[in-house]
Protein backbone atom coordinates (compact mmCIF):
# COMPACT_ATOMS: atom_id res chain seq x y z
CA UNK A 1 0.00 0.00 0.00
CA UNK A 2 1.62 3.23 -1.13
CA UNK A 3 1.19 6.61 0.58
CA UNK A 4 0.14 5.23 3.96
CA UNK A 5 -0.83 8.66 5.26
CA UNK A 6 -3.91 8.46 3.04
CA UNK A 7 -5.11 5.20 4.63
CA UNK A 8 -7.76 5.24 7.37
CA UNK A 9 -8.83 2.41 9.66
CA UNK A 10 -12.57 1.92 10.15
CA UNK A 11 -13.46 -0.12 13.22
CA UNK A 12 -17.11 -1.01 12.70
CA UNK A 13 -19.53 -1.98 15.47
CA UNK A 14 -17.22 -3.94 17.77
CA UNK A 15 -19.74 -3.61 20.56
CA UNK A 16 -20.56 -5.65 23.65
CA UNK A 17 -23.82 -7.14 22.37
CA UNK A 18 -21.91 -9.20 19.78
CA UNK A 19 -19.92 -11.10 22.42
CA UNK A 20 -20.84 -14.15 24.51
CA UNK A 21 -23.83 -13.35 26.69
CA UNK A 22 -24.83 -10.44 24.45
CA UNK A 23 -28.12 -10.03 22.61
CA UNK A 24 -26.63 -11.10 19.27
CA UNK A 25 -23.52 -13.16 20.01
CA UNK A 26 -21.41 -13.84 16.92
CA UNK A 27 -19.02 -16.66 16.06
CA UNK A 28 -15.44 -15.61 16.84
CA UNK A 29 -15.87 -12.05 18.15
CA UNK A 30 -13.00 -12.30 20.64
CA UNK A 31 -10.44 -13.31 18.01
CA UNK A 32 -11.75 -10.66 15.62
CA UNK A 33 -11.59 -7.92 18.27
CA UNK A 34 -8.05 -8.88 19.23
CA UNK A 35 -6.95 -8.65 15.60
CA UNK A 36 -8.75 -5.33 15.29
CA UNK A 37 -6.77 -4.17 18.33
CA UNK A 38 -3.51 -5.12 16.60
CA UNK A 39 -4.57 -2.98 13.64
CA UNK A 40 -5.52 -0.12 15.95
CA UNK A 41 -2.16 -0.30 17.69
CA UNK A 42 -0.30 -0.11 14.37
CA UNK A 43 -2.38 2.78 13.00
CA UNK A 44 -2.07 4.67 16.30
CA UNK A 45 1.70 4.13 16.40
CA UNK A 46 1.96 5.57 12.88
CA UNK A 47 -0.39 8.46 13.60
CA UNK A 48 -2.73 7.37 10.81
CA UNK A 49 -6.46 8.14 10.91
CA UNK A 50 -8.68 5.86 12.98
CA UNK A 51 -12.46 6.13 12.93
CA UNK A 52 -14.73 4.06 15.15
CA UNK A 53 -18.30 3.34 14.06
CA UNK A 54 -20.95 2.58 16.68
CA UNK A 55 -24.41 1.27 15.81
CA UNK A 56 -27.14 2.68 18.05
CA UNK A 57 -30.95 2.64 17.86
CA UNK A 58 -32.64 5.58 16.12
CA UNK A 59 -32.65 8.64 18.34
CA UNK A 60 -29.83 7.41 20.58
CA UNK A 61 -26.55 9.23 20.76
CA UNK A 62 -23.19 7.73 21.71
CA UNK A 63 -23.08 6.99 25.43
CA UNK A 64 -20.14 7.96 27.58
CA UNK A 65 -17.86 4.97 28.21
CA UNK A 66 -19.55 4.24 31.55
CA UNK A 67 -23.13 5.34 30.88
CA UNK A 68 -26.05 4.33 28.68
CA UNK A 69 -26.86 0.79 27.62
CA UNK A 70 -23.82 -1.35 28.41
CA UNK A 71 -24.67 -3.66 25.50
CA UNK A 72 -24.19 -0.92 22.91
CA UNK A 73 -20.87 0.29 24.30
CA UNK A 74 -17.76 -0.23 22.23
CA UNK A 75 -15.96 -3.35 23.41
CA UNK A 76 -12.97 -2.77 25.75
CA UNK A 77 -10.55 -4.41 23.26
CA UNK A 78 -11.00 -1.50 20.84
CA UNK A 79 -12.04 1.48 22.97
CA UNK A 80 -11.43 4.81 21.25
CA UNK A 81 -8.66 6.98 22.59
CA UNK A 82 -9.32 10.65 23.33
CA UNK A 83 -9.40 12.51 20.03
CA UNK A 84 -10.37 9.49 17.91
CA UNK A 85 -13.59 10.07 16.02
CA UNK A 86 -16.65 7.95 16.82
CA UNK A 87 -19.34 8.00 14.14
CA UNK A 88 -22.80 6.97 15.37
CA UNK A 89 -24.91 5.17 12.79
CA UNK A 90 -28.48 3.91 12.76
CA UNK A 91 -28.32 1.76 9.61
CA UNK A 92 -26.14 -1.10 8.39
CA UNK A 93 -24.25 1.19 6.00
CA UNK A 94 -21.86 3.38 8.01
CA UNK A 95 -22.01 6.05 5.29
CA UNK A 96 -25.81 6.37 5.32
CA UNK A 97 -26.97 9.43 7.21
CA UNK A 98 -23.59 10.01 8.89
CA UNK A 99 -20.63 12.29 8.41
CA UNK A 100 -18.29 9.38 7.64
CA UNK A 101 -17.52 10.30 4.04
CA UNK A 102 -16.80 13.91 4.98
CA UNK A 103 -14.59 12.85 7.89
CA UNK A 104 -12.57 10.58 5.61
CA UNK A 105 -12.19 13.26 2.93
CA UNK A 106 -11.20 15.78 5.62
CA UNK A 107 -8.41 13.42 6.70
CA UNK A 108 -7.23 12.98 3.09
CA UNK A 109 -8.07 9.27 3.14
CA UNK A 110 -8.30 7.60 -0.23
CA UNK A 111 -7.90 4.11 1.17
CA UNK A 112 -9.96 2.33 3.83
CA UNK A 113 -8.93 -0.62 5.96
CA UNK A 114 -12.10 -2.10 7.42
CA UNK A 115 -12.61 -4.47 10.33
CA UNK A 116 -15.55 -5.17 12.60
CA UNK A 117 -18.89 -6.83 13.15
CA UNK A 118 -21.00 -8.31 11.25
CA UNK A 119 -19.12 -9.35 8.11
CA UNK A 120 -22.27 -10.07 6.11
CA UNK A 121 -24.05 -6.88 7.14
CA UNK A 122 -22.30 -3.74 8.37
CA UNK A 123 -18.78 -4.60 7.19
CA UNK A 124 -19.97 -5.58 3.72
CA UNK A 125 -22.26 -2.53 3.49
CA UNK A 126 -19.36 -0.20 4.37
CA UNK A 127 -17.02 -1.93 1.91
CA UNK A 128 -19.52 -1.67 -0.92
CA UNK A 129 -20.44 1.94 -0.16
CA UNK A 130 -16.80 2.94 0.28
CA UNK A 131 -15.86 1.41 -3.07
CA UNK A 132 -18.86 3.07 -4.74
CA UNK A 133 -17.67 6.42 -3.34
CA UNK A 134 -14.23 5.90 -4.88
CA UNK A 135 -12.23 4.70 -1.88
CA UNK A 136 -9.74 1.84 -2.25
CA UNK A 137 -11.09 -0.77 0.18
CA UNK A 138 -9.28 -3.49 2.10
CA UNK A 139 -11.20 -5.75 4.48
CA UNK A 140 -9.31 -7.68 7.15
CA UNK A 141 -11.01 -11.07 7.21
CA UNK A 142 -9.74 -12.29 10.58
CA UNK A 143 -10.61 -8.98 12.26
CA UNK A 144 -14.30 -9.47 11.38
CA UNK A 145 -16.94 -11.80 12.77
CA UNK A 146 -20.47 -12.80 11.86
CA UNK A 147 -23.20 -15.31 12.73
CA UNK A 148 -25.16 -18.18 11.26
CA UNK A 149 -28.15 -17.32 9.11
CA UNK A 150 -31.00 -19.19 7.51
CA UNK A 151 -33.28 -18.96 4.54
CA UNK A 152 -36.02 -21.18 3.19
CA UNK A 153 -35.35 -23.86 5.78
CA UNK A 154 -31.62 -23.93 5.03
CA UNK A 155 -29.28 -23.14 7.89
CA UNK A 156 -26.06 -21.45 6.83
CA UNK A 157 -23.22 -21.81 9.37
CA UNK A 158 -21.33 -18.67 10.41
CA UNK A 159 -18.08 -19.66 8.62
CA UNK A 160 -20.03 -19.98 5.35
CA UNK A 161 -21.79 -16.64 5.87
CA UNK A 162 -18.41 -15.04 6.61
CA UNK A 163 -16.76 -16.59 3.53
CA UNK A 164 -19.66 -15.66 1.25
CA UNK A 165 -19.61 -12.02 2.33
CA UNK A 166 -15.84 -11.84 1.91
CA UNK A 167 -16.04 -13.51 -1.50
CA UNK A 168 -18.56 -10.90 -2.62
CA UNK A 169 -16.30 -8.08 -1.43
CA UNK A 170 -13.20 -9.60 -3.04
CA UNK A 171 -15.06 -10.18 -6.29
CA UNK A 172 -15.91 -6.55 -6.93
CA UNK A 173 -15.40 -4.12 -4.07
CA UNK A 174 -11.92 -4.49 -2.61
CA UNK A 175 -9.10 -6.63 -1.33
CA UNK A 176 -9.56 -9.14 1.48
CA UNK A 177 -6.44 -9.95 3.51
CA UNK A 178 -5.47 -11.22 6.97
CA UNK A 179 -4.24 -9.10 9.85
CA UNK A 180 -0.73 -10.48 9.35
CA UNK A 181 -0.75 -9.61 5.65
CA UNK A 182 -1.88 -6.04 6.32
CA UNK A 183 0.61 -5.53 9.15
CA UNK A 184 3.44 -6.79 6.91
CA UNK A 185 2.45 -4.20 4.29
CA UNK A 186 2.46 -1.33 6.76
CA UNK A 187 5.61 -2.22 8.72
Amino acid sequence: MADQGATALLVIDIQNFYFEGGRLALAGPVEASRNARRLLDRFRARGWPVIHVQHLPEGAEAPCPDSGDAATRIHPDVLPLPGELVIVKHHANAFRGTGLEGALRERGAGRLVICGMQTHMCVEAAARAGADLGFEVTVIHDACATRALGFGGTKVPAPHVHATALAAIANMYGRVVSTEELLAEVC
